[in-house]
């Protein structure tokens, strides 16, 4: 992991930005929150009306081929670069373009996967790229890695894997359902552990001591590695092995998800394009592809929706993925109340930020986002000299990064309990590094100089707890 602010920096560090679309939005908006300075050259008049007032950056109208606007930029004065325009040809070139100006770090997007690899005919160092992004590659090997893990629920490695966040579901009969958390502290207190935020409805909260949980609240929970399984039998949660996934949509990621699955355990992808689902069953010599309406309940149970373990929303469809991943979870239901069928867990990918949170309180166990996926891996690329980004929290519009207080910091002032009440609903303290080992924070820990915390807050409000720990 990371330590922040090796140095302080004289000025913000210059970022140049190509492309206004989902990636580079989502990138500039939280870069210029974090006070980098942003430069962002972009063709569409009407995308630049958007960014103007929104986004604290300089705005340049023009094609990333046209050398006078990389001029207007300044560019040759910047750090990084993020080629990020739905050119893969225009990004790749982009980053030549950068070296030859004296570009020192180069972040492009490349959404094919025959360029920007050591086997590929032209790799990443032809290219010049120091970091090769695909959003479709990210998403599918996360799916892959949550499937992998053989359980009902998202578990997230911090830490260097001394520290796990538990992600689940508040169930109407959990033992944590209508109570406070400081009476789950009292009363279950044979191991540390701390519920670190949670999502309900459409927003995602970072809870105090008097929050209560609710059931069908979303919540992570951060405990020791030591304490994971006690964690996880107190939350009700249950392993299982993968046997069968079903995939709904055939596109890049539904695909590159069959791709690496399809050798291990069986996969059916549902596609409602006929073209596209003949062209899959030539590409996957290993996977059921089925022609239909995955929105439809007698087309699911005809693919055979009982007998999975886990169901993938992957269209380019926002509603598409939500509803069908909640259909999927009713007719389990139902199915439940007649032969105790296991529950199916549901994953599903949206393109708006908004539904996120939405998404993963509604039908969806987990939810994830190409655009936050690609911009994250981003962020901690450029972040990685100041401090690292654990862990997005996927469903939760929050971040888990691990900090190190510095010794005048108002962070050691006082324990956190009597933290300044403009904190409170803006970050929790998870851990702190303290004789070799990583401890479970609670009100009265007191952070002193120069320790490491892990701390969890929402993605907005990064730059003030930052400064907490600096200044």
């Amino acid at each position: 992991m990371a330590i922040i602010n090796k140095k302080k920096k004289s000025s913000p560090e210059r970022i140049l930005i190509l492309g206004l679309g989902g990636v580079g939005y989502y990138l500039a908006k939280r870069l210029a929150h974090e006070e980098y300075a942003i430069t962002i050259i972009e063709p569409d008049a009407k995308v630049l009306s958007r960014a103007d007032g929104q986004i604290d950056a300089k705005l340049v109208k023009g094609s990333a081929m046209d050398i006078s606007r990389w001029q207007e930029a300044v560019a040759g004065k910047v750090e990084y670069l993020i080629a990020v325009t739905d050119n893969d040809a225009m990004n790749m070139l982009a980053s030549i373009i950068g070296d030859r100006l004296g570009i020192q770090k180069k972040i492009i997007r490349v959404r094919s996967r025959d360029f920007g690899h050591e086997e590929s005919v032209l790799s990443s160092d032809d290219l010049k790229i120091d970091l090769l992004i695909n959003p479709e590659d990210l998403a599918a090997e996360e799916i892959v890695r949550l499937i992998k893990l053989n359980a009902g629920n998202e578990i997230i490695d911090i830490a260097g894997g001394d520290l796990k966040l538990l992600a689940t579901e508040i169930g109407p009969g959990s033992p944590f359902a209508d109570k406070a958390l400081k009476d789950i502290a009292r009363e279950f207190n044979e191991f540390p552990f701390r519920v670190v935020a949670v999502a309900r409805g459409i927003s995602t909260a970072i809870p105090g001591g008097s929050y209560t949980l609710q059931p069908h609240d979303q919540v992570f929970i951060m405990a020791a590695d030591r304490d994971l399984s006690q964690l996880m039998e107190l939350c009700q949660v249950i392993h299982r092995r993968q046997q069968k996934v079903m995939i709904l949509g055939g596109g890049r990621v539904g695909l590159r998800v069959a791709e690496l699955l399809e050798k291990e355990v069986k996969v059916t992808i549902v596609e409602n394009d006929e073209a596209r689902a003949e062209l899959l069953t030539t590409q996957l010599a290993h996977t059921e592809v089925l022609c239909g309406d995955g929105s439809d309940g007698d087309v699911l149970n005809a693919a055979g929706l009982f007998n999975i373990d886990t169901f993938i929303a992957t269209t380019g469809e926002n509603e598409t993925n939500i509803m069908s991943c909640l259909l999927v979870k009713n007719l389990m239901l139902r199915q439940q109340e007649n032969d105790q069928t296991a529950d199916v867990r549901t994953i599903s990918l949206v393109t708006k930020e908004d539904y996120l949170v939405l998404a993963a309180t509604t039908g969806s166990n987990i939810v994830l986002n190409k655009k936050v996926m690609a911009g994250n891996e981003i962020l901690k690329f450029i972040r990685r000299n100041e401090l690292f980004s654990v862990a997005h929290l996927y469903g939760f519009d929050a971040e888990v990064v691990e900090l190190v207080a510095n010794p005048k910091s108002a962070i050691t002032r006082r324990p956190l309990s009597k933290l300044d009440p403009y904190y409170h609903d803006k970050l929790i303290i998870g851990s702190v590094y303290r004789n070799n080992s990583w401890t479970i924070a609670v009100g009265d820990t007191h952070i002193q100089k120069n320790e490491r915390v892990i701390v969890v807050c929402p993605s907005q409000y990064l730059k003030d707890v930052r400064k907490l720990f600096t200044r």
